[in-house]
């Protein structure tokens, strides 16, 4: 059992409807310890590979996509979701639905930000259907650059993004890989890992 798999078994929540909750150390207050650890990982699993820009979406992906940075020294940059009083005409524009809120979102990055000579690692902190990430393949597309390779956090195994996006051709690492969750008994199997028990945080209605 690897790092982050070990620290959902002891911080996560299943919820109905096929939800993680991870909000105590990734989506809403950060261990930065863990993310740090998410960094080096995703540097070590794309070793080899030219990357001169990382691109995750808002607002979850950020801090992964900060700490990477930091190791490729090279500058990070999330599409954003909405339009703000100062957004720019002179975007790359793309759609990606929600899993978890249950939406579309028009999603885009500022044309100055990416450039046909950008070499793109996508990270993002959760994968299910690979809509972001799809959404931000098709921005870096847009742009004329090449996607190197795509790191997720933690991929929920039992629904077609991740084998979407591999078939594609595209090298995706995730550190963690649901097989299966049961909110009924809090447990949870890792794909090639064995079931774990969630009762000591569980959460009753």
């Amino acid at each position: 059992m690897n790092f982050l798999e070990q620290k959902i078994i002891e911080d996560g929540v299943i919820k109905e409807g096929n939800i993680l909750k991870v909000d105590n150390f990734l989506n809403h207050q950060i261990d930065v310890d863990i993310i740090r650890q998410i960094a080096f990982e995703f540097k070590r699993r794309f070793r080899g590979k030219t990357v001169n820009k990382i691109l995750t979406i808002e607002a979850s992906g950020i801090a992964i996509a900060a700490l990477l940075g930091d190791l490729y020294d090279v500058p990070v940059v999330f599409a954003k979701k909405g339009q703000t009083a100062n957004s720019t005409d002179d975007k790359y524009v793309a759609q990606a639905y929600s899993f978890t809120h249950k939406k579309m979102n028009n999603v885009f990055v500022s044309r100055p930000y990416l450039t046909a000579n950008d070499k793109v690692l996508i990270v993002d902190d959760f994968l299910a259907d690979g809509q972001a990430s799809k959404a931000l393949i098709d921005i870096v597309h847009q742009a004329g650059g090449e996607v190197v390779g795509i790191g997720i956090a933690i991929e929920k195994g039992q629904q077609q993004g991740g084998r979407l996006l591999r078939e594609a051709g595209y090298q995706l690492e995730s550190i963690a890989i649901l097989e299966s969750m049961d909110y009924a008994t809090q447990t949870i199997v890792f794909r090639g890992q064995p079931a774990q028990s969630l009762h000591h945080k569980a959460e009753r209605p």
